[in-house]
Order: C-alpha cells, then sequence, then structure tokens
C-alpha cells in the first residue's frame, strides 16, 4: 500500500549558497514504491519524486536515489545530519565541489587535487631572506685591503723583542714615491710597534695617504674622509683610526683597514690642527681659523670645554704633563714681543696656566714634545728651534737653540728620535738637519729634496731609517 510521505524542507536559503536555486516552500514527496522511507512534517505542495530528480529540476540524483541540494556538499562525512545528504558521493551540478567517484561529468569545476611535497621548507624570517637577496645583488667594490695593513713587516720584526736602541743617522736615500699631488702637511710613523712600518701622510689634496715605509715604499691605502684640504692627521693610540682635520671645516676619525669614516665632527672655522689627548684617545683638540680651540669627545661627538683667547689662528697644539695641560701656538705678535704666541692651558678648567713663556716675534707653526725628558721645541719663524720645559713656569732655555736650517714662512716640521738624543728639522732650502739634542751642534745636513723639505720623521723602533716629504708632494724613503 502506497503511503504518503510528509516532507518538510527545513534547510532554507541561509544553508544553501548564493548560486542555489530558490526554496520550495514545504515541499511534499511522494514515493509509490518505498515504504522505508522516513517521513517529516507535512505542509506544502505535493511534488512526484521523478519530477525533482530529473535532470535540469531542482534536485539531481546519483547512482543510488539519494536527494542533494545544488548547493551543500555532497559527502554525508562532511556534513552530519543533513537531510540534504545521502551516504554515497553525489555530483553536485554547479556546486564547488564534485566527486570524484561519480561517473557523470555535468560538466561543473572540478576540484583541484591537492599535491603534498615531500619535504616541509623550514621557515626562514623575511630579515634574513632581504639580507640574503640583498648579498646576491652587484654591490659596488670597496676598497681593496692589504695584508700589510695587518701583518708585521719583516723590517720591523726583528726590533720587536729588544729594548731602546741608539739612535743612528740616515744615510743614503732608499727611495721615493709621488702619490700627492699638493704639498704635504703631515708626517707620522704608526704609534703601534708592530705596525710601526706604516707611514701616514696628508696633504692639500683633500687626501692621506698609508705607506709602506720600510718595505716597497707603495700606498696601501687613501683616505678621502674631507671635501677641502687636509691640514693636519695624526694616528690614535690603538694605530687602528686615524684623526684628521681639514679646511673644510671637520675633524675625522677613520678606519684604518676599511677606510670608512668613523666619527665625522663640524666646527665651523677651517681647522689647522688637532691633537689627541694621550690619557683619553677619545678625546681630541681642535684648532685652527678662530680665536676658540675645542676638545671634542668623539664617543658622543660632543664638544668638552671651548678655550678662547684674543687671537686670529692656532697653529699648533700639544699636550704636556700627561694630558692635564696643553700648549697652544697661536699668530699673536706685536711689535717688541710675542705677547699670547705660546698659551698654557689647564684642560680642566679652561684657565690660561701662562702666555709669557715665549717673548720673541716670531710664530711658532710647529710644537713637539721630548720622548722621554720634561721638556718641548718649537719651530720659530726665526730660523731656530727653542727650547722649553713642561714644569712650571714653562721656562725656555736661553743657553740651547738649534739654528741652521732656514724656514722663512713654510710650516717646517721638526722631531725627535726615539731615544731623544737627535733633533730633526726640515729647512725651506729643502735639506734636512739633525743635532744634538744635549751641545745643540749640528750632527749631520742631509739634501733631501729640490723644493722647501716641509716634513721629517725618524723611525721609532728601526735606526736609521727616517721619511722626509717637500712642498710640492715628493716624499722620500731614507735608510
Amino acid at each position: 500500500m502506497a503511503s504518503l510521505v510528509d516532507y518538510e524542507d527545513s534547510d532554507s536559503e541561509q544553508d544553501c549558497g548564493s548560486g542555489a536555486p530558490p526554496p520550495y516552500k514545504k515541499p511534499f514527496i511522494t514515493s509509490p514504491s518505498s515504504s522505508s522511507s522516513s517521513s517529516v512534517a507535512s505542509g506544502g505542495p505535493c511534488y512526484s519524486l521523478s519530477s525533482l530528480v530529473a535532470p535540469g529540476g531542482p534536485y539531481s540524483s546519483s547512482s543510488s536515489s539519494s536527494v542533494a541540494p545544488s548547493s551543500l556538499y555532497s559527502s554525508s562525512s562532511m556534513i552530519s545530519g543533513d537531510p540534504c545528504s545521502s551516504s554515497s558521493s553525489s555530483v553536485v551540478p554547479g556546486g564547488p565541489y564534485s566527486s570524484s567517484s561519480s561517473s557523470v561529468a555535468l560538466g561543473g569545476p572540478q576540484k583541484r587535487p591537492c599535491v603534498q611535497s615531500c619535504a616541509v621548507r623550514p621557515y626562514v624570517p623575511k630579515r634574513q631572506r632581504v639580507c640574503a637577496v640583498g648579498s646576491l645583488e652587484s654591490a659596488p667594490p670597496g676598497p681593496a685591503v692589504s695584508p700589510l695593513l695587518s701583518g708585521v713587516s719583516e723590517r720591523v720584526r726583528p726590533f720587536l723583542s729588544g729594548g731602546p736602541v741608539r739612535a743612528e743617522l740616515p744615510r743614503r736615500l732608499r727611495c721615493g714615491v709621488r702619490g700627492h699631488q699638493s704639498p704635504v702637511t703631515a708626517l707620522q710613523w704608526s704609534p703601534e710597534p708592530r705596525h710601526s712600518h706604516l707611514l701616514l701622510s696628508s696633504s692639500m689634496d683633500n687626501s692621506c695617504k698609508v705607506w709602506d715605509g720600510v718595505g716597497s715604499g707603495r700606498c696601501l691605502h687613501t683616505y678621502s674622509a674631507h671635501r677641502g684640504a687636509v691640514r693636519d692627521a695624526c694616528w690614535l693610540a690603538d694605530g687602528r683610526r686615524l684623526l684628521s682635520g681639514s679646511f673644510d671645516g671637520t675633524a675625522a676619525i677613520s678606519d684604518l683597514e676599511t677606510g670608512q669614516v668613523l666619527v665625522r665632527m663640524e666646527n665651523g672655522f677651517k681647522v689647522c690642527c688637532v691633537a689627541p689627548r694621550p690619557s683619553e684617545p677619545d678625546v681630541f683638540l681642535c684648532g685652527g681659523f678662530s680665536p676658540e680651540v675645542r676638545a671634542w669627545d668623539s664617543r658622543c661627538c660632543k664638544v668638552l670645554h671651548v678655550y678662547r683667547s684674543a687671537v686670529q689662528q692656532t697653529l699648533d697644539l700639544l699636550f704636556v704633563n700627561a694630558g692635564r695641560e696643553f700648549v697652544s701656538s697661536t699668530d699673536a705678535v706685536s711689535r717688541d714681543s710675542a705677547d699670547r704666541t705660546l698659551i698654557v692651558w689647564d684642560f680642566q678648567t679652561n684657565a690660561k696656566l701662562s702666555n709669557q713663556i715665549f717673548h720673541e716675534r716670531y710664530t711658532c707653526p710647529c710644537l713637539t714634545a721630548h720622548p722621554l725628558d720634561n721638556s718641548f721645541i718649537a719651530q720659530t719663524n726665526g730660523n731656530y728651534i727653542a727650547l722649553f720645559s713642561d714644569q712650571r713656569p714653562y721656562r725656555m732655555n736661553k743657553r740651547r737653540r738649534y739654528e741652521g736650517h732656514k724656514v722663512e714662512g713654510f710650516a717646517v716640521h721638526c722631531g725627535f728620535s726615539a731615544d731623544g738624543s737627535v733633533v730633526a728639522s726640515g729647512s725651506s732650502t729643502g735639506s734636512v738637519h739633525f743635532y744634538d739634542y744635549q751641545s745643540s751642534r749640528t750632527l749631520k745636513t742631509l739634501q733631501a729634496h729640490e723644493h722647501a723639505c716641509v716634513c721629517v720623521e725618524m723611525h721609532p723602533i728601526i735606526p736609521g731609517v727616517a721619511a722626509t716629504a717637500d712642498w710640492t708632494g715628493q716624499i722620500n724613503l731614507w735608510t
């Protein structure tokens, strides 16, 4: 006996997707043959089962007599307890998914197969990915680093283990190098004994250079930290950094091996001289075309002290007494005396300790401290070198005067040998003069250059080795 199946569709438009057919209000399904069909609530119009499952109708049937809406998943394992789902996999035309087990191809979009990789790729942070990509890009070539900047020269090695060596005078010219296109303003050997084969030079051509001064004599590195003429340059105590001052108004600290500018300080005036503090290498003095001398701390790029005087220019600076005091050389001269030519300052209090230690009307373009004795020398434009005590009241030694060379307005440098027994000085005539420190007599004179010899430096540990430079940029190495 046929049974009437009263079926009420409880799934509405909100359960089916936007692509589902219009909802059918309370449909009645009459099944003439199946008595085992479950019945649900009645109350709508009655449709036959064949009209519902016919192709193109609101519902389609698979190989089994199951009824599924077109917008729901066909697998009963995905939606359990859904009256619109069947136990077998059916193909839903126009739905988002279709079953691969169905033998009926209805032309709808097929489910993309899931391809599993054989291995799981580890997560790489974004910072590392950016660095990896940046390393593959072509970067501009950096300055070539020579192994001589970190190695020990064979000429220097035999003198590292021994004690102080008695000074010897150079006898012959070993080689001449030409790397600067303008006058050389400073020469200095490296203060680090293991790297004392390195020779630093600065020039008015806006550059500094480091040379193999005891070996091949070639240029190892060129430093371009300034846009103006480099008026002064020196090594810092660690032997790994260079301090330079320029007419562009800046003082800069550069790394020896890379050439990178580590710190740059803007002074606002043309810098003529720089001097690192012996007890605190990160602190240095800076003077130039200004009545001020500034003390900088390179660690924070701040001015620690400002020393003011009634002068127009500072020519040179020199620390004495372990950095507690310093001497400044200025261009202030009067008619009868050189008032304020040399001024001694207290570093901490900014107080002037003395400005009446030199009573002659000559400026002093260069100041150099004795390596062992409590004294310093000053090159004067009076064609002689004056000797001073670095202890109060800073008296000048009137019995000792080193003369025989010519200055004539050039910034001629002077210096000592490693043991302090020899005083060396350049000359405007191109010659180099060596004097005995104790007796002030002339020991030797070398005709080093055709033009004015403005720089001379004796090697700190190798006896008989010296370097000279002239006003045209020529550097000669002597042995």
